[in-house]
């Protein structure tokens, strides 16, 4: 399973980003997983960010993240998506996705990790 993570760069808080996460695998059917997203700061633990059901029918967030970011996922792109508004720079950080049960995602119970990209916002 290959999972990579793009979409990030440098912005000023209050911009919006999204990332995408590319699912491949000769075996890996992409529309049967869960998939959360995690992200590390600099000198800090990685934390959970979000997660989404295999079908996208439901989906649960890291309090400081609740409201600006939402996930979504296009099961025909093998894709997972995480659209980012209303950034601060406490959101800096390297985002990474990865893939898990859906309830074991805020747990860091992740069976496959993707390639990570760096998101950096400005203040």
């Amino acid at each position: 399973v290959q999972l990579q993570a793009s979409g990030g760069g440098l912005v000023q808080a209050g911009a919006s980003l999204r990332l995408t996460c590319a699912a491949s695998g000769r075996t890996f059917t992409f529309s049967s997983y869960d998939m959360g997203w995690f992200r590390q700061a600099p000198g800090k633990e990685r934390e959970f960010v979000a997660a989404i059901k295999w079908n996208g029918g439901s989906s649960y967030y890291a309090d400081s993240v609740k409201g600006r970011f939402t996930v979504s996922r296009d099961n025909a792109k093998n894709t997972v998506y995480l659209q980012m508004n209303s950034l601060k720079p406490e959101d800096t950080a390297v985002y990474y996705c990865g893939v898990g049960s859906y309830s074991d995602l805020r747990y860091h119970k992740v069976n496959y990790w993707g390639q990570g990209t760096l998101v950096t916002v400005s203040s």
